[in-house]
């Protein structure tokens, strides 16, 4: 196979696939490891699938074998802090014992490069706001710590095997391809973004978790990236690590927050439809603001958001959502 192909697990989900895309378009070759339990087969449009689950050691070595990577990017995980609260045991499972087969499989094919799609869940509560890269990590649920493991992991695997890695820390990411060829499909949907748009076409009312914080319109604050920003920033990555090795762990954020109302009126502007909505009471662990400082992947890796504006994530998504609702 060329020596361009890189395995990209997960890579029938929202960020692998748009991912896989950007990777295509860079001039590799992707090929995704997805055992389809929470991806779409046809969001696999830029090369194989090698539909087959990261617990399968088996089916890992053959796809190494056969497919001979120069490299990886991992995002087969699962990413719901609620279902993480209720059977941590799972999450273990499928995002650190997993990963471990992942690595030992790379080790064991001699392919020593990794992308890996880490969280700012791994910093648990912020101390301090924008969030930088050396802000302590204190996660608050079993989906923060399974990440923050993972990076661990990483480390080790780097100092005892010679494996160079990125861990890219997500903020919220948001938005679906500027082409409309692919877009965010959850089940159940969570993101705040997606559940709005739902309910300006006439889906169940958004509910809006705390309108007492300590913000300035009483809503929790996040910082949103559109997916394709952050697909770029991995494929950028890949070129350091390739090109340059070491190793490195960043933010992945615009620096600009936005509340949970003003999201809601970018929704009513795009969509030209009221957003029904019901306040509810805080949720146990959610912060006021999560905002990144991004200024290291930005000098790191050179890496400029180009389409992560509100006006520009809401298009993108109501333009998806609207065309293909259950694609």
């Amino acid at each position: 196979m060329t020596e361009r192909t890189v395995l990209v697990t997960g890579g029938a989900g929202y960020v692998g696939s748009h991912a896989a895309k950007a990777l295509a378009r860079a001039g590799y070759r992707p090929v995704v490891f997805d055992d389809l339990s929470r991806g779409f087969r046809k969001a696999v449009r830029w090369g194989p699938l090698v539909e087959a689950d990261l617990a399968d050691r088996a089916a890992l070595a053959a796809a190494f074998a056969e497919w001979r990577p120069v490299a990886v990017m991992h995002f087969a995980a699962l990413a719901y802090v609620g279902e993480s609260m209720s059977d941590p045991g799972l999450y273990y499972r499928a995002n650190v014992a997993n990963t471990l087969n992942l690595l030992d499989a790379m080790v064991a094919a001699d392919v020593r490069r990794i992308v890996f799609s880490s969280t700012c869940a791994t910093y648990g509560d912020p101390i301090r706001v924008p969030i930088t890269e050396d802000h302590p990590q204190r996660p608050v649920n079993p989906y923060g710590e399974t990440k923050l493991a993972v990076e661990r992991m990483l480390h080790w695997f780097g100092a005892c095997h010679g494996i160079g890695w990125g861990a890219l820390r997500y903020f919220n990411a948001a938005g679906a391809d500027p082409d409309g060829e692919i877009g965010e499909n959850h089940e159940p949907e969570t993101h705040l973004i997606p559940l709005a748009i739902d309910a300006a076409r006439g889906g169940p009312p958004l509910r809006v978790f705390g309108t007492d914080y300590p913000t300035p319109d009483g809503t929790a604050v996040r910082d949103y990236i559109h997916v394709s920003d952050l697909a770029a920033a991995h494929v950028l990555s890949l070129g350091r690590l390739l090109e340059a090795g070491g190793s490195h762990a960043l933010n992945l954020g615009t620096g600009t927050g936005h509340s949970v109302r003003s999201v809601i009126e970018a929704v009513a502007r795009r969509t030209n439809r009221p957003v029904p909505a019901e306040m509810a009471p805080r949720r146990p662990g959610d912060p006021p603001a999560l905002v990144a400082d991004p200024s290291e992947a930005r000098k790191l890796l050179g890496w400029q958001p180009a389409c992560s504006d509100m006006t520009t994530i809401v298009d993108t998504a109501w333009r998806w959502h609207s065309a293909a609702p259950n694609a």
